[in-house]
C-alpha cells in the first residue's frame, strides 16, 4: 500500500480515546491554537502564507511543548494535502528516498505533500541533502522541527531554501486557558470524568502550579493534569487543588512556585551574586533552584552562560569547567550531580570578571544591522581558478608567518568599517596578557607603516 493511499490529515481526527490527553486535545484548526501571536496574529507573516497557500517550505524552530508538529498538521488539513511525519530519531534516507519517489508521482497526478520531519536537526547532513532536489522542484513541501538552533544544525543549502519560524514558549495563562479547555472538553477532554457523579473540577492555585512547572510547555501541562485528574479519581475526590496537584507531580511546590515570576527571579539573583563575586549567595540559589525540582540542565545552560558572559577570557578555562559541569549533571544525575553545578558556580563567583567580548560582538551585531553587507576585500579572498587570479582575487595578501613579527599590515575588515575596534580587554585575569598582546600588534603594525 503507498504512503499516498489516505487522504489528508485532519489534524486531530481520529485520535484513540486511550491516547494521552495532550495528544486528544492537540488543537485542529487556527482558531483552536493557542499562542505564537506574533506569527499567527492577523497580518502576521505565517498566519499570511498559511491563508495565501504559500507552498514555501518551512523550519519551525522553538521549545517542546510549543506547537510544532499541530501547526504543521493545521497547515496540512488547511491546504488540503497529504500529510506525511518523519521522525529523524526513527527514519533513515532509505525511508525519506521511497516517500520522494512516492510524493512524485503523486505531484503528478495532482496530489500535494507535506512532509513533516520532526527534530530535523538530528539527520546528518546527507540525510538533510536529500530533500533538496525535491524541495527546490516543489514536489514536497518540507515543514521540520528542531528545538535546536537551525543556523547550526540545518545545512545551508536546505536552510536557504526554507523560512524559519521561531516559536516561543507558552505563557502561563495561556497553559491555563488550554487546562480549562482540556477539563471541559467532554469530547476529547476529561470533561466525561465522574467522580460519584460529579465532574472533575480544579481552583486556580492548582492549575497555576502546573502552568508554573511546565516553563511553556503544553504537552507537559495536559500531562499531568491527566496525571493529576486520575489521582483524585482514586481518592474519590472531584476538585483538584494546589496540594493535590503537588502530591501528583511529586514536587515540593512551596519552594519554588513561579507565581510572582519567582523563577526568573531566583536565576537572576543566582546570575547577579556570581557577577558580583559572592559564592555564598550564589550557591544559595543555586540550591534553591535545585531542591525545589528545577531542571538541572537548564542550570547548567544559564551557568555555561554566565562563563561566557561574565567571566570571559579573564579566566576563559572557566567555559570548559561549566561544559564539564554540565556533563557531569547529565552523566551522574540527581543528586550526585548536583555538585558539580555547585563547583562551577563557586570557581565562577571567585573568577576575575569581563564582559569585554559580550560587549565587543553585541557592538558587532549593531554594526551588521546598521550597515551595508559588504562583499570581502579582494585582498582576502582565495583565487583557486585562474579567472579567480585575473579578477586580482587574494592579490596583495600579505602571508602572516612569511613577515616580520608574523604580524601584517594589512586591513582585514571591509573598507567602510576600517580600523574598526570591537574588542576592549580589560586588565583582569588573563585579559591583561590580552590587552599586552594587543599593544603588541599595534606596535609592530605602526612600525610596519613607517
Amino acid at each position: 500500500m503507498s504512503l499516498f493511499d489516505a487522504s489528508p490529515l485532519a489534524a486531530g481526527s481520529n485520535v484513540s480515546r486511550q491516547a494521552p490527553l495532550a495528544e486528544r486535545m492537540r488543537p485542529r484548526t487556527l482558531e483552536e491554537y493557542v499562542g505564537q501571536e506574533h506569527l499567527l496574529g492577523p497580518g502576521k507573516p505565517l498566519r499570511v502564507a498559511i491563508e495565501n497557500d504559500d507552498a514555501t517550505s518551512m523550519i519551525f524552530w522553538g521549545p517542546p511543548g510549543t506547537g510544532k508538529t499541530t501547526l504543521a498538521k493545521i497547515i496540512a488539513q488547511r491546504t488540503q494535502s497529504t500529510f506525511i511525519e518523519f521522525s529523524a530519531v526513527l527514519s533513515g534516507i532509505k525511508e525519506i528516498k521511497q516517500v520522494m519517489v512516492d510524493a512524485e508521482k503523486a505531484s503528478h497526478m495532482g496530489s500535494r505533500t507535506i512532509l513533516f520531519v520532526d527534530e530535523i536537526h538530528r539527520f546528518n547532513k546527507a540525510q538533510q541533502d536529500a530533500f533538496l532536489p525535491y524541495v527546490e522542484r516543489g514536489t514536497i513541501r518540507l515543514i521540520g522541527a528542531t528545538t535546536e538552533n537551525p543556523s547550526f544544525e540545518i545545512v545551508a543549502a536546505l536552510l536557504s531554501r526554507c523560512r524559519v519560524y521561531t516559536l516561543q514558549s507558552l505563557t502561563e495563562p495561556q497553559v491555563v486557558d488550554l487546562l480549562r479547555r482540556a477539563l471541559n472538553d467532554p469530547e476529547r477532554g476529561l470533561g466525561a470524568l465522574k467522580v460519584d457523579g460529579e465532574s472533575i473540577t480544579a481552583d486556580d492555585d492548582a492549575l497555576a502550579t502546573i502552568a508554573s512547572y511546565s516553563s511553556g510547555d503544553a504537552r507537559n501541562a495536559l500531562n499531568a493534569l491527566e496525571v493529576a485528574a486520575r489521582l483524585v479519581r482514586g481518592r474519590h475526590e472531584h476538585i483538584l487543588t494546589k496540594p493535590l496537584v503537588a502530591d501528583a507531580m511529586q514536587r515540593r511546590v512551596l519552594l519554588y512556585d513561579k507565581k510572582g515570576e519567582q523563577h526568573y527571579d531566583i536565576i537572576s539573583a543566582l546570575h547577579k551574586s556570581v557577577r558580583n563575586s559572592d559564592p555564598d549567595a550564589a550557591l544559595y540559589w543555586l540550591g534553591r533552584m535545585l531542591e525545589a525540582g528545577e531542571d538541572p540542565m537548564y542550570v547548567a545552560r544559564r551557568v555555561v552562560r554566565m562563563a561566557v558572559e561574565d567571566i570571559g577570557l579573564a579566566a576563559p578555562e572557566a567555559l570548559n569547567l561549566c561544559l564539564s559541569a554540565k556533563d557531569a549533571m547529565h552523566f551522574l544525575g540527581h543528586p550526585e550531580g548536583e555538585l558539580a553545578l555547585a563547583q562551577a558556580v563557586v570557581y565562577l563567583a571567585l573568577a576575575p570578571k569581563s564582559n569585554a567580548v559580550y560587549v565587543a560582538y553585541n557592538t558587532v551585531r549593531g554594526d551588521i544591522q546598521a550597515t551595508a553587507a559588504e562583499p570581502v576585500p579582494l585582498h582576502l579572498r582565495n583565487a583557486p581558478t585562474k579567472l579567480m587570479k585575473d579578477l586580482n582575487y587574494g592579490r596583495d595578501y600579505q602571508y602572516a608567518h612569511d613577515v616580520e613579527g608574523r604580524v601584517a599590515d594589512m586591513e582585514c575588515l571591509p573598507p567602510s568599517l576600517a580600523g574598526r575596534r570591537y574588542y576592549q580587554p580589560t586588565t583582569e585575569g588573563r585579559e591583561r596578557l590580552l590587552a599586552q598582546r594587543m599593544e603588541e600588534i599595534a606596535h609592530i603594525k605602526a612600525e610596519k607603516r613607517k
